[in-house]
């Protein structure tokens, strides 16, 4: 059975992906909500998706309950993570706190927004939490201790999950974005003319992510990696 969507919210929104999943789920007949730390600069993205902007810190439970209850007539059976952070620079010399804040945004905020979504969707047996990981979820380079910490502890709670919920009816997906999202708007993130699509495209991400949410339960994925076609690993 494939299971039919009404609501979702997207953690973590921007201009990047995050703008490219609210335009498909939107197109896809699902109300969209964006949270962000300055849902000001969502304006644009709710005006051409009718989205509706809610400010969140994702480290604050307090913030993220208050987040789903503000949703409490439309609570989303779709809900994505996308924030990260990280560190940079050896790791002799690393800041403590700023490590600290680094998993605290990419790890533990989506063990917050994981578990208020889990608590709403379980009663019903339906939904779908999608967690968005890097090339770091699954190596860890060189000066990115903090990056690779984040995101390998973010794979495996989607993984825990999705042993734990896939049961329950919850579809937990991970994604492993392995490699450089293209963004037209900065000239450092577009295909070199002798490298064409050497970069991830957002919206075809967006495309991948919503392929999943279309998967029967019969034949369920927990996890996907994204790479481009020059990509090597």
């Amino acid at each position: 059975m494939i299971p039919s969507y009404e609501h979702a919210l997207i953690v973590g929104a921007g201009v990047g992906l995050s703008a490219s999943l609210a335009r498909l789920l939107s197109a896809n007949g699902l109300t969209v909500c964006l949270a962000a730390r300055n849902p000001d600069d969502l304006a644009d993205l709710c005006t051409e998706t009718g989205a509706r902007a809610f400010g969140c810190d994702a480290t604050s439970p307090d913030a993220v309950a208050k987040l789903f209850a503000a949703l409490a007539e439309q609570a989303p059976d779709v809900v994505i993570y996308n924030p990260s952070a990280r560190e940079r620079g050896a790791f002799v010399d690393l800041d403590p706190e700023g490590v600290k804040q680094a998993l605290m945004v990419t790890v533990y905020g989506g063990f917050l927004v994981a578990q208020q979504a889990a608590q709403r969707m379980v009663p019903k047996g339906h939904g779908a939490i999608l967690f968005t990981g890097a090339s770091a979820s699954v190596k860890g380079y060189a000066r990115s201790a903090s990056f690779a910490m984040g995101k390998f502890a973010l794979r495996g709670l989607a993984q825990s999950l999705a042993r734990e919920l896939h049961p329950q009816g919850i579809h937990i997906g991970h994604f492993v974005i392995d490699g450089g999202i293209r963004n037209r708007a900065r000239s450092e993130r577009i295909d070199p003319p002798d490298k064409p699509d050497s970069m991830l495209d957002p919206d075809d991400i967006a495309r991948s992510y919503w392929n999943l949410l279309r998967q029967d339960r019969s034949a369920w994925t927990w996890e996907v990696e994204l790479r481009p076609w020059v990509e090597t690993f």
